[in-house]
């Protein structure tokens, strides 16, 4: 378990991010227009997992908001904005934001992601919700970045994740 803090209240998660050098555990998530997609339907990609709180945050709403205008124009890349907002939210939210380059992610239908990529909150008031991580996967699966923000509040490292992103084959 990872120990962080939300708004300087101790949190743990339910156990730690994949490791860099791992294969990247598969998920089964819920687009905005209620599909389901999986890892295997962005084999052959470069991903940046951006995961969330929730969308109706100022913070979530801003490294979103940054990770959709950055990752345009990384060759192969794809930015998936993970939350346990509702889909409908999440479209309201790109709606309104101008999102169009990131593709939000809920765990609607299947709440495993969280716990197996070890990012769920389970203790504290936030206990149930995701804290905030950003991962990036290579074209063949592999984990080659991870940071979890120790400080719930905080933004992630924009700039070494891109950097992940960009030197990812």
């Amino acid at each position: 378990m990872a120990r962080i803090t939300v708004k300087g209240t101790p949190v743990q998660t339910a156990g730690e991010l994949p490791l860099v050098g791992d294969l990247a555990p598969d998920f089964r998530l819920t687009r905005r227009n209620l599909t389901d997609v999986t890892l295997r339907d962005y084999r052959g990609r470069k991903l940046l997992v951006s995961v969330v709180t929730s969308l109706d945050t100022s913070l979530c709403a801003t490294s979103t908001r940054r990770f959709n205008q950055d990752a345009v124009g990384i060759d192969n890349a794809t930015v998936l904005v993970v939350s346990n907002d509702l889909p409908f939210a999440q479209s309201r939210f790109c709606e309104t934001s101008g999102i169009e380059n990131a593709e939000t992610l809920s765990q609607l239908r299947d709440r495993s992601f969280g716990r197996t990529w070890g990012m769920e909150m389970v203790s504290g008031p936030s206990a149930g919700l995701l804290a905030r991580s950003v991962i990036v996967v290579d074209s063949h699966g592999r984990v080659t970045y991870t940071q979890q923000v120790p400080e719930n509040s905080d933004e992630p490292d924009y700039a070494r994740a891109l950097e992940a992103l960009r030197a990812a084959d």
